[in-house]
């Protein structure tokens, strides 16, 4: 039961980490919701031109949380696992596009120089998340096919003398 409380507070505090990552400055002030999904996976990669809150990377981290919410309703730890896999893996994908159009990453301890925490808050939910699918407990296995069936044992003939002398 701590195994599943811990792991719960663990999953629902990387979910959280992750959606509000794209309100925070992804890379040189850009909050993570004004990068267009679109961009990722198409062939001309990052632009400046602005994304709708749901076009933007807001919508796969919101899809992890709502991933992760089930996992813990259904107490499975694939669900939480897949849920930081995709975390992890937007965040990389971006973090591999951005770097083709500026030509490289730049770690900066200024603000809105460089990669910000909202990056780190992505990369570290998705990492909670899968710590978490590793504390979970999960759901018990029942193992159906182990049980011994019941064995029909016939009531003591009368007629047989037993060892303690009452029969027969």
């Amino acid at each position: 039961m701590v195994r599943n409380l811990l792991g719960s507070v663990l999953a629902l505090a990387g979910a959280t980490a992750a959606v509000w990552s794209p309100f925070r400055a992804w890379y040189d002030g850009r909050h993570g919701r004004h990068y267009r999904l679109g961009d990722l996976f198409s062939g001309g990669g990052v632009t400046n031109v602005p994304a709708e809150l749901f076009a933007s990377l807001f919508l796969p981290f919101v899809g992890a949380a709502l991933i992760t919410l089930a996992g813990l309703l259904l107490r499975s730890r694939l669900l939480v696992a897949l849920a930081g896999v995709i975390v992890l893996g937007f965040t990389v994908v971006w973090l591999v596009r951005v770097g083709q159009a500026e030509g490289s990453l730049v770690i900066s301890g200024e603000p809105g120089n460089g990669l910000g925490p909202g990056t780190g808050l992505a990369f570290g939910g998705g990492l909670v998340l899968l710590l978490a699918s590793v504390v979970l407990r999960g759901r018990g296995r029942g193992v159906r096919g182990d049980r011994a069936e019941p064995v029909y044992v016939p009531p003591p003939d009368p007629a047989v003398p037993t060892l303690d002398g009452a029969g027969g």
